[in-house]
């Protein structure tokens, strides 16, 4: 069998990790209220699963270890390198395609991007899903704050970016659930890797605002920095900029991060395409190698 690159072997461990945290949501009521939380993530498992070991009676603290192990540590030179190989070729490849101010993209344009895209990163991005698309797939990208994700949320509970502040209102679509106690994995990472976008400005939103409200909502999003090459597969979390802004979209501020826009103007051109992924296959986060969806 050959070897696999390092971060092939990453990302196997991150999805083995994810299953690993529902079994202890699943056997534990204090594992479960730690991950629901969001107050254990993977860099905490090692040092906290002895104590949660204990305390739901399991031995196998040698699993744990080796699914969080790669982790928890620091990123090795090797997947490094084949992150940075990755984003430039993404970059090159839309340079040739991409436009260079917002635009609405035609279907030639959009049928380029898509293919680079999915020839680079396995991603089925679309410029228009079931009939929808936003009034620009390409344009400029502002930095958020994070947003409540239950009554009572609090700045310091979120993970990281926590210069960004707490925006004072909620969301479009409200709380991401009704209480901390009801607050899962899935809430977490969707206000970690929310997007925005101008849905409210779609020509005839007032007359469909609830079918808008309904298919918008959590809707799964790529982001793509083509100055760079870096990529976040996203939610849609809330509705916006206001067009006085002179920006398109906005994403959360960990969303910024991993599009390295975070710093300075923490503003930039992106492109911004829907994601077909009707069996839910394509996690959050940061993109920084061809997908590896699971075998049928």
């Amino acid at each position: 069998m050959p070897a696999r690159h390092p971060s092939h072997i990453e990302r196997s461990l991150t999805q083995r990790h994810e299953q690993y945290r529902q079994r202890l949501a699943t056997t534990s009521v204090h594992a479960k209220r730690l991950l629901d939380s969001g107050q254990l993530a993977a860099s905490q498992l090692r040092e906290r699963s002895g104590r949660l070991l204990a305390g739901i009676g399991l031995t196998g603290s040698l699993l744990l270890n080796s699914v969080v192990g790669p982790l928890a540590g620091p990123v090795t030179a090797q997947t490094q390198a084949l992150r940075q190989d990755f984003a430039v070729s993404l970059k090159e490849s839309l340079a040739k395609v991409t436009p260079t101010q917002p635009a609405k993209l035609s279907s030639d344009q959009a049928e380029k991007i898509e293919k680079v895209i999915y020839e680079q990163t396995s991603v089925v991005a679309k410029a228009k899903l079931e009939g929808q698309e936003l009034n620009h797939q390409v344009g400029y990208i502002g930095y958020e704050q994070h947003l409540s994700r239950f009554p009572g949320d609090r700045l310091e509970l979120h993970d990281e970016e926590q210069v960004a502040g707490i925006a004072p209102g909620l969301g479009a679509w409200g709380y991401f659930a009704s209480s901390k106690e009801a607050f899962t994995e899935t809430d977490h990472r969707r206000e970690k890797y929310y997007a925005v976008a101008q849905v409210q400005w779609l020509p005839d939103f007032n007359q469909n605002v609830r079918f808008y409200s309904n298919w918008y909502k959590y809707r799964k999003i790529l982001i793509v920095n083509p100055a760079n090459g870096q990529a976040v597969v996203t939610e849609m979390g809330d509705v916006g900029p206001a067009k006085w802004t002179g920006k398109q979209f906005g994403a959360s501020p960990e969303a910024m991060k991993a599009l390295k826009l975070h710093l300075g103007p923490r503003k930039g051109l992106v492109i911004f395409m829907f994601i077909d992924d009707p069996n839910n296959q394509v996690p959050l986060g940061p993109l920084t190698e061809p997908l590896q969806l699971p075998q049928a």
